[in-house]
């Protein structure tokens, strides 16, 4: 059975940081693009960042400069390091693993979520 377990997530002021971290149980990680996507409320979720099992990485806009996603595949885990954080960076993150062959299957798993409030 597949997992995905986020942590990290909390309440911080504007101009603070977070890490998340996302640990994966039941694939092979290594062959796994990781993303990590967002929802605020009110709002549709959206892609932050991504890394691709060849370690390709690309990033929202609007989190380019301030977030930095990275994997360790020894350890099964995403994380994402969100510096500068802003009001509107209030979602909850939510992990996701994707495997895709190229070949139309595409296979999607995804964590439950951490919220992330930035307020003072």
């Amino acid at each position: 059975q597949v997992q995905l377990v986020e942590s990290g997530g909390g309440l911080v002021q504007p101009g603070g940081s977070l890490r998340l971290s996302c640990t994966a149980s039941g694939l092979t990680f290594s062959n796994y693009a990781m993303n990590w996507y967002r929802q605020a409320p009110g709002k549709e979720r959206e892609l932050v960042a991504g890394i691709t099992s060849g370690g390709r990485i690309n990033y929202a806009t609007s989190v380019k400069g301030r977030f930095t996603i990275s994997r360790d595949n020894a350890k099964n885990t995403v994380y994402l390091q969100m510096n500068s954080l802003k009001p509107e960076d209030t979602a909850v993150y939510s992990c996701n693993a994707r495997y895709d062959d190229y070949r139309g299957y595409v296979m999607d798993y995804w964590g439950k979520g951490t919220l992330v409030t930035v307020s003072s």
